[in-house]
């Protein structure tokens, strides 16, 4: 699968650097810089598009203004991807209203867009496509295997079969080893906001709770926690 990854500034970069150093034979992850745009509104993006765009099978946007959004349906055109996966990890970036947008353009088109907000909150099953389907089998909602101590209290390793694309879930099972297992959660959370987590810190309105999209991504680190406990637990037999 070949993946364009338009960045603009360390938040993309570091999470191209963690895809590439995960994925093995079958995946191309082609980096392209996309340009500072001042203007608020773009009559014209596909004259902005960045020249020669490589051919993808899926465009992996993480610009970090609203304005370089707009550039998302002109460069899945260009480079020919069924599919885009724009993170959400600052609401700023892509609001609400342009994503409505976005997506009206694309599926127009024939073409899939999801905007995983935060980024570790990407399912395999959130769109039908196969790209983002294959994308999400590996990177997004964390998924873990945990393994105990001779005592079964403690925790004596921690298996990442999917990971925060950012690469906070490997950091967080490295240092797992340990803890007590009755207090793994909430002290995992806390530990892959260690990372540090690249989501927002701004205090948003999201269903009436006023929470941040950090607080959000080490809640869903506390969840995959929770049921790799209970799996655990269910396989031993115990309550």
């Amino acid at each position: 699968m070949r993946i364009l990854a338009t960045v603009q500034g360390p938040y993309g970069r570091r999470i191209v650097e963690h895809i590439r150093r995960q994925v093995g034979a079958g995946w191309d992850v082609l980096v392209v810089e996309l340009p500072l745009i001042n203007l608020p509104v773009l009559d014209e993006p596909e004259a902005f598009v960045p020249a020669g765009l490589p051919n993808a099978d899926l465009l992996l946007h993480m610009g970090e203004n609203q304005t370089v959004a707009q550039l998302i349906p002109a460069m899945a055109q260009v480079s020919g991807a069924g599919a885009v996966i724009a993170p959400v990890d600052h609401s700023h970036w892509i609001p609400p209203g342009l994503r409505r947008q976005l997506k009206r353009e694309l599926e127009a088109a024939g073409r899939a867009i999801v905007f995983p907000e935060p980024f570790c909150s990407l399912t395999a099953t959130d769109t039908d496509h196969p790209a983002v389907q294959r994308f999400g089998s590996r990177f997004g909602f964390p998924v873990l295997r945990v393994t105990p101590d001779a005592s079964g209290t403690h925790i004596a390793g921690v298996e990442v079969l999917r990971g925060s694309p950012c690469g906070s879930s490997l950091y967080a099972a490295e240092r797992m080893h340990g803890l007590d297992i009755s207090e793994a959660v909430p002290q995992a959370g806390l530990i892959c906001l260690h990372y540090p987590c690249l989501a927002s810190m701004a205090l948003e309105n999201r269903e009436g709770k006023i929470d941040t999209l950090m607080h959000l991504a080490g809640q869903l680190f506390n969840l995959a926690v929770e049921r790799a406990l209970c799996e655990l637990l269910s396989q031993e037999g115990r309550p």
